[in-house]
């Protein structure tokens, strides 16, 4: 739980992870006080950049399960059935954009069959 200083106004003006002379005040991590001084301390910076990375670790997710898969250490069916319906979903959807992408070269030609 972070410790807070307040200002005389009653505002956040710093945080800290354990108690000290000046921090003394303890608030759970989704206390609204706590949540809005670190958007405003840059927390939207921070959320920006988790929500990009995230977009990388599902792919590095779905690589990871794929090599468990591959070299049997795990079978599709020992997931859920929700996630066997999305990684199932995911794999046919980068098989048609690899198809896709054999269709038109990188110079943007058209390769014929």
């Amino acid at each position: 739980m972070p410790f807070v200083v307040r200002d005389s106004s009653g505002q956040i003006s710093e945080v800290h992870t354990a108690p000290n002379k000046r921090a003394h005040e303890e608030l759970a991590s989704q206390d609204p006080d706590l949540q809005r001084f670190l958007l405003e301390a840059g927390g939207h910076e921070v959320q920006d950049a988790l929500g990009d990375s995230d977009l990388g670790l599902v792919r590095v997710l779905e690589d990871l399960i794929g090599v468990l898969i591959d070299k049997r250490i795990i079978a599709l069916t020992d997931l859920p059935e929700a996630a066997q319906h999305k990684l199932a979903r995911r794999y046919s959807l980068r098989s048609r954009l690899a198809d896709l992408q054999g269709i038109v070269a990188d110079s943007d030609e058209i390769l014929l069959p």
